[in-house]
């Protein structure tokens, strides 16, 4: 499916320094993200990626820097907040409640559009209930989206690793998130559990119009589905631009590509 033209920049990250003790995790990083792009960062390992997408999301306030999305600056925001601005995150280890449905899971993803306090939750009456039917109808329709109907009342615990990132992925789609960012969604799946995930996040992108920031390492993925790729290492932008143009990147070639990735 084609995707929606790219727009105007929606997140901005300016001049990032990271430091966690003596050690520089980031050092002046700058890169913008347009509106309905798919935005890559890759890099070695120990590169700042993670540390990158956790400074973006609130995990981390970092000591230089600034980031702005859509035009309004942040910093020193819990990653709720963020949440709440419309940046969503998937991370590199899974989080998901093993015991849980796979529905049941994806409707936590929901907690941040329910209006009704707990109290009228556990009662479920009146427009609370009301509440909880369509925040379900909404996780049926990503249920629908993502395949895996066959699972949605299934413990996650149970299902094979690839379908637990689907699900992961449906828990963040459930926020409803402008920019969403996937810290390595493809790490440990095999060829066609990656031919299936490239195909829902760019599925994502141009159904839902969901920027996207993702982290990965598979090469060809990278350039198969993005738009404009930054490249880190050691906590330092060496490349930026299309996919192409980072390939033929000779410190790239030297630093990441040339060893083997």
């Amino acid at each position: 499916m084609a995707q929606r033209p790219v727009g105007d920049v929606i997140l901005d990250v300016r001049r990032i320094g990271l430091r966690f003790g003596g050690v520089q995790a980031l050092t002046d990083i700058s890169f913008d993200v347009r509106e309905h792009e798919v935005r890559a960062i890759i890099g070695p390992n120990g590169a700042g990626k993670s540390s990158l997408l956790n400074c973006i999301n609130g995990v981390y306030s970092p000591q230089q820097g600034e980031i702005a999305l859509r035009g309004r600056t942040f910093g020193h925001l819990s990653s709720r907040q963020v949440a709440e601005m419309g940046i969503a995150r998937t991370f590199q280890n899974l989080a998901l409640f093993k015991g849980m449905s796979v529905l049941d899971n994806i409707m936590t993803g929901r907690n941040l559009k329910m209006r009704a306090n707990l109290f009228q939750q556990a009662l479920r009456w009146g427009a609370a209930e009301r509440e909880e039917v369509a925040q379900r109808e909404a996780v049926e329709r990503i249920i629908d989206f993502l395949e895996i109907q066959a699972w949605r009342k299934t413990p996650v615990g149970r299902l094979p690793y690839g379908l637990q990132k689907r699900v992961d992925l449906g828990r963040a789609l459930a926020m409803e998130p402008s920019v969403l960012l996937l810290d390595e969604p493809m790490a440990g799946m095999n060829v066609e559990e990656k031919q299936d995930m490239s195909r829902f996040i760019l599925d994502v992108n141009a159904e839902y119009g969901t920027t996207i920031v993702l982290i990965e390492h598979d090469m060809s993925v990278v350039m198969d589905i993005s738009d404009r790729v930054v490249v880190l290492d050691y906590g330092k932008k060496i490349g930026d631009g299309a996919p192409d143009e980072v390939r033929s990147n000779p410190d790239v070639i030297s630093a990441y590509l040339g060893t083997g990735h």
